[in-house]
């Protein structure tokens, strides 16, 4: 749908924020029921800059990325707050920010400083910019930013359901991510009119793997009856027997309950799947092959097995951050780790709304969305934040 106005942010850092004449968007949002959020004011970037060593890492990497965004002329004043990394550290930076005078909270990192920021946002009425990718944590006046597996499975699922698969099943690990990823697979198979997904969750152990996919493929049913027959015309030891064995052995097994699979596993689990799903007669091409994010950082050798060449999974598009990533080597002589995105949409985003009418609830859910780093981002009134992102195949040259 092409919307006659959207809001932008500019990648590169110094440069005005511009409104283009056209972008891409999701449609109207529902409309907000109240109008939170200061209209101006300081924006408060919380982090956790002396938390645990991967932490701080990631922490300096994402203050450096806002400050980039912040360096464009007429910028409110950024507020750099210290987390500690623990939850009640961020709920004292986030009342120190609040008491202030800060307008807008940006971050903080983790699950456990967004929960304990919240309330005390909420209170006075600030609203915040979540650098977590929980989407549970989604509320009125606070958004979680990070590319959430509720999105990734979302747009996944609407991709196979527009390829005509709809009856969906998903295979995944017993652990949270699993969890968050079957029940987006739930909402949006109600969403679009589907069955209820059969939705599996597998251990650690192989074995258990093993007997999953073939309850889960529903093999007894399917297949085993044919190679029981098959066995016992065998066991007959008569030519009669060896030509009904051969018939029964040409007899094609039916195709499994379901026509994609969405499967949360890497790695070595992913491979042992990639090949029990053949065996049991439920790999491609009559199942489309579905995966998280995840996938992106070994599509290459996904494509080396034969059952996960074809296999989708939904991640922005690489081409949209090249702008960023530039500006950002330029700035500080190194590339930036993904997780300084979000970091700096988050920022780019509070410089743009502080010249459009403040960090308002209305201001920030402009239903025409936002073009980021990573692809196209709307933020709706509920908390929850929808994205653009892009479907990507596995095969042999690289990602398609």
């Amino acid at each position: 749908m092409m919307l006659a106005s959207a809001l932008a942010l500019t990648s590169c850092a110094g440069e005005e924020l511009e409104q283009p004449s056209t972008a891409a968007g999701f449609g109207n949002a529902p409309p907000a029921v109240s109008a939170p959020g200061r209209t101006s004011g300081p924006v408060a970037l919380l982090l956790p800059l002396s938390g645990p060593g991967p932490l701080a890492a990631a922490a300096q990497a994402m203050e450096n990325a806002a400050k980039l965004a912040f360096s464009a002329p007429g910028s409110p004043p950024l507020d750099v707050r210290d987390t500690g990394g623990t939850p009640q550290g961020a709920a004292a930076a986030a009342s120190a920010a609040i008491a202030a005078g800060d307008g807008l909270i940006l971050g903080p990192l983790t699950v456990g400083e967004t929960s304990a920021v919240a309330p005390v946002a909420a209170k006075a009425q600030v609203n915040v910019l979540a650098f977590t990718n929980d989407g549970a944590l989604a509320a009125p006046g606070l958004w979680p930013l990070g590319i959430s597996p509720g999105e990734q499975v979302r747009r996944v699922a609407s991709y196979a359901a527009d390829q005509g698969r709809t009856k969906p099943a998903a295979l995944l690990p017993s652990s949270p991510f699993g969890t968050l990823m079957g029940n987006a697979l739930t909402a949006e198979a109600a969403r679009l009119g589907e069955p209820p997904p059969d939705i599996s969750y597998y251990g650690q152990s192989f074995g258990g793997l093993n007997q999953t996919v073939r309850s889960l493929t529903r093999f007894n049913s399917r297949g085993a009856s044919i190679e029981a027959k098959i066995r016992a015309a065998r066991a007959e030891d008569t030519q009669a027997g060896r030509l009904k064995a051969a018939k029964l052995s040409r007899q094609p097994i039916p195709p499994p309950p379901f026509d994609s699979l969405l499967i949360g596993a890497t790695g070595e689990h992913l491979a042992e799947i990639g090949t029990l799903l053949p065996y049991y007669e439920a790999g491609p091409p009559q199942v489309l092959l579905m995966g998280p994010m995840l996938w992106a950082q070994d599509a290459k050798g996904m494509a080396a097995h034969d059952t996960l060449r074809g296999a989708i999974y939904a991640a922005p598009d690489p081409q949209a951050r090249l702008a960023f990533v530039q500006r950002y080597q330029t700035a500080y002589g190194a590339p930036p780790p993904s997780v300084a995105d979000v970091a700096f949409d988050a920022a780019a985003i509070a410089v743009l709304t502080s010249r459009e009418g403040g960090y308002t609830t209305p201001v920030l859910t402009n239903p025409a969305g936002f073009t980021g780093t990573d692809g196209l981002l709307q933020l709706q009134p509920n908390g929850k934040v929808r994205r653009g992102l892009a479907v990507f195949r596995v095969e042999p040259g690289g990602p398609q």
